[in-house]
């Protein structure tokens, strides 16, 4: 049966990713498309490293830094990078490309989520990205579309997600009100949400149509499908990220914050899911693992 195979990854700088041995890892994935997070480079720049792939691309304000794109082995049928207010700036955070696969529209994003701060200003732009896009994702899901949205999301949903979320029950990256966010995205289609409160404290409640969630659709579940969690179930991982310090690597003392979160039509479609775990911390090209998935055409 045909397939399409999209990965995604956060590549910590495009430049030192192929540096530092990305084309080995892609020239054997064969990958159909590609999004890519933390670009931090031009469109020249990732013209040079991939001049086989159809390229949409878009950079952050501030050099440097972010940056989003889509590589594909045909062309785009539109992109798209507005995402929010028009006076919040999401360049380089959210880009969105559409293809036609097997006779049916497909959507897929590369997003890169702020990695924040708890109590700062930097979360305060989480929280606006986090608003944004779960307003944009309820627009994608609709009508039965076939939509993805890939990438560095920079939030463990659940304690399966991080190997240790005790100690990070107060940091971004693992908030409640981040998780809700979560919860409501994954949340079955129109119903009330119930959600985490307190993990480790057995304090669930419902949430309320207040925020994490903004009025768009109040407190009501988008019926989006965690791809890695639908294929792994209820197991600790597997990680994707790990620090490039100490021993996290070889430890395995991971998070998992990239994602391909799909609507059900296409996640029904999905036959196999790959995190391309570095065999060694030597060979490792960036400090994120690629997410692979195969979905039937």
């Amino acid at each position: 049966m045909p397939h399409l195979r999209i990965a995604s990854v956060n590549v910590n700088g495009v430049r030192a990713a192929v540096r530092n041995g990305m084309h080995g890892w892609l020239e054997q994935a064969d990958v159909d498309i590609l999004t890519l997070q933390e670009v931090r480079a031009d469109d020249e720049h990732l013209a040079a490293a991939f001049p086989d792939w159809q390229i949409v691309h878009d950079k952050a304000t501030a050099k440097g830094r972010a940056g989003v794109a889509v590589l594909s082995r045909t062309p785009a049928l539109a992109s798209r990078t507005a995402l929010g207010a028009d006076d919040f700036d999401s360049a380089g955070r959210w880009i969105e490309a559409d293809f036609q696969i097997g006779g049916a529209p497909l959507t897929v994003v590369s997003a890169y989520v702020h990695s924040g701060e708890a109590d700062t200003p930097k979360q305060d732009e989480k929280w606006k990205f986090l608003d944004a896009m779960s307003v944009r994702m309820a627009q994608l899901g609709a009508d039965d579309a076939h939509a993805l949205v890939t990438g560095d999301l920079n939030v463990g949903h659940r304690p399966f997600d991080i190997l240790n979320w005790k100690g990070n029950v107060k940091k971004s990256g693992f908030l409640a009100r981040e998780r809700a966010y979560f919860d409501r995205i994954l949340g079955a289609a129109g119903e009330r949400v119930v959600g985490q409160e307190g993990v480790g404290r057995g304090m669930v409640g419902q949430l309320s149509d207040t925020r994490p969630f903004a009025a768009e659709g109040g407190g009501l579940g988008l019926g989006w499908i965690d791809v890695g969690r639908a294929h792994h179930g209820e197991v600790p991982g597997p990680y994707t990220w790990w620090s490039m310090r100490g021993k996290a690597f070889d430890n395995d003392s991971g998070w998992r914050i990239d994602y391909h979160l799909a609507t059900p039509p296409l996640a029904a479609r999905a036959t196999g899911y790959t995190v391309a775990r570095a065999e060694t911390y030597a060979e490792r090209w960036s400090d994120h693992a690629p997410v692979i998935v195969d979905y039937t055409c």
